[in-house]
């Protein structure tokens, strides 16, 4: 299972790096706790464009994930990209290939992999990439965004639960 960073997984602080401004989203460490227990392999993608624009280091940017991992548990893929939007990079979502690497180290189908996100961008990389993609709506989020998802949870756990239930699993 993949998840984008910010909103998703972390409160959002835009071109963050400070680690000690790091704050999960309410049940994150719970929900990834259930996957994990279900032995689900686990991936961030996350676009970082300010490591471009110069607001903050790439260092800084790892500081942070760090810390992510520290307060919610070890992930087994960090995928980020450091490109503005212009830059026409093929990492950045909505292209897909923040996704495809991260399939590809995890050793797993792109097919069999969930990509949970906030934003429009997150579900476009997850189709693009032949993920299936489970959107949790934040105040950022476009209603068209919503409407255009495969589907939709209320939150993280929501997601988590709506994902292991599609795979099948209890």
């Amino acid at each position: 299972m993949l998840f984008d960073r910010d909103d998703t997984l972390i409160r959002d602080v835009p071109y963050n790096g400070r680690p000690e401004l790091v704050e999960p989203v309410p049940g994150a460490a719970r929900a990834l706790e259930l996957l994990r227990t279900h032995g689900v392999r686990l991936g961030v993608v996350t676009n970082q464009s300010g490591i471009r624009r110069g607001l903050l280091t790439a260092e800084q940017a790892r500081a942070v994930n760090a810390r992510v991992a520290e307060l919610l548990g070890p992930f087994d893929v960090w995928e980020m990209c450091p490109h503005a939007p212009g830059d026409g990079c093929g990492c950045r979502k909505p292209r897909p290939g923040m996704l495809l690497s991260a399939v590809s180290r995890l050793g797993v189908r792109a097919a069999e992999t969930v990509m949970i996100g906030d934003i429009g961008a997150d579900m476009g990389a997850a189709a693009a990439a032949g993920c299936r993609g489970v959107l949790v709506p934040t105040s950022v989020t476009l209603p068209a965004e919503v409407e255009a998802a495969p589907a939709v949870a209320a939150d993280l756990p929501g997601a988590v639960l709506l994902a292991l239930r599609t795979e099948g699993r209890p």
